[in-house]
């Protein structure tokens, strides 16, 4: 949407007396083609967003699955001499002139950028970080789930799965990489939303039973089978479960293992990845804390996915224009700065010109 520039007015807007605006994960889309058409999109907003700031704000980007490829220069470099020190929870991350990352700093100006992975702490009692690690864990047989799930096996994660950041790096690291290499050599779009073949996936099997062809009921028909299969494989586990609800409970649990086994100890998380924004007012609480204690907070997305709005768009959790908001000393809250006030023609206009 923000490609948009009636969607993108109200951001802009919003950035008048912001301190620090964090972008948490998949900025840039960077798997629908080569980079130099992802920065070709992004290059007008970037450069909107840091001139909205101005001197003397800062811009903190933490790259996410879609855009892993602005921290892969700075991960490989990091490890030319010998083991690398150990990721933690957050490291700064820095880059080199003509690396991707560099470029968009430069477009951010004048505000003060810096790069964080594969978290940042916001404060003492909140850490963010994009999300993507929960795709290891997660039981929603989406395409990287079952990517994470292959690649497991063949590097050998360690007994009762990752621990560390360096422990989803090796799993999850060559399948972001193999996505980015077909992106770039014109390979098949994965997608039209950021979720690409998952979504188109749920859209087939999870939609209503009116008006589906016997190919589709055949499809829907032999899932469970197919997800049988893959557990077998030893792929999963994994459900067959693609209810609305099992998709958030499905994320929310993912989240908090990646929470616990990463040894974050704070009261709040931030992260997103998934694009369902919450916790909303019709919400249940105990689903979004982790086992761990944490309040979870997802920050949604700016993407249009129709197929997951339902009836009602402006009061669906996937509907875009989510963002989180920390303001000193308070939890984080959720703003939808694409209200009912946007009409729905506006956003769909704007999907179809991106």
């Amino acid at each position: 949407m923000l490609r948009d520039a009636q969607l993108r007015a109200p951001l802009l807007e919003a950035l008048d007396g912001v301190d620090r605006l964090v972008l948490l994960g998949d900025a840039i889309e960077l798997r629908h083609g080569p980079v130099r058409d992802a920065l070709a999109a992004a290059k007008p907003v970037m450069q909107q967003i840091g001139a909205a700031l101005g001197a003397g704000r800062e811009v903190v980007i933490v790259p996410g699955n879609h855009d892993h490829h602005l921290a892969e220069p700075w991960l490989e470099r990091r490890a030319r001499s010998g083991p690398p020190p150990p990721l933690g929870l957050e490291s700064e991350v820095d880059w080199r002139a003509g690396e991707t990352l560099a470029t968009v700093a430069r477009w951010l100006g004048p505000a003060t950028v810096r790069a964080a992975y594969p978290g940042v702490w916001l404060r003492d009692d909140v850490y963010a970080m994009h999300g993507h690690y929960l795709d290891r864990h997660t039981t929603v047989p989406m395409l990287e789930r079952l990517g994470a799930g292959a690649m497991a096996r063949i590097v050998h994660e360690p007994p009762g799965g990752p621990h560390r950041s360096e422990d989803y790096e090796a799993t999850l690291g060559p399948v972001y990489a193999w996505i980015h290499a077909v992106a770039q050599n014109g390979g098949p779009d994965l997608g039209e939303s950021s979720h690409g073949a998952s979504a188109q996936a749920w859209t087939v099997l999870a939609g209503s039973r009116r008006g589906r062809s016997m190919r589709r009921r055949a499809l829907s028909a032999g899932f469970p089978a197919m997800v049988a299969g893959f557990n077998r494989a030893k792929l999963g586990p994994l459900s067959a479960n693609l209810s609305g609800p099992e998709l958030r409970r499905a994320a929310l649990r993912a989240c908090g293992d990646v929470v616990s086994r990463l040894g974050v100890r704070t009261a709040h998380v931030i992260f997103g990845h998934t694009h369902r924004a919450g916790p909303l007012p019709h919400d249940r609480a105990a689903e979004w804390r982790a086992a761990a204690g944490a309040a979870l907070t997802n920050t949604g997305c700016w993407v249009h996915e129709p197929q997951f709005l339902g009836d009602a768009p402006h009061h669906s959790p996937y509907w875009p224009g989510y963002s989180a908001w920390l303001e000193e000393k308070e939890a984080p809250r959720l703003r939808s700065l694409l209200d009912e006030g946007v009409p729905l023609d506006a956003v769909t206009r704007a999907a179809g010109r991106a």
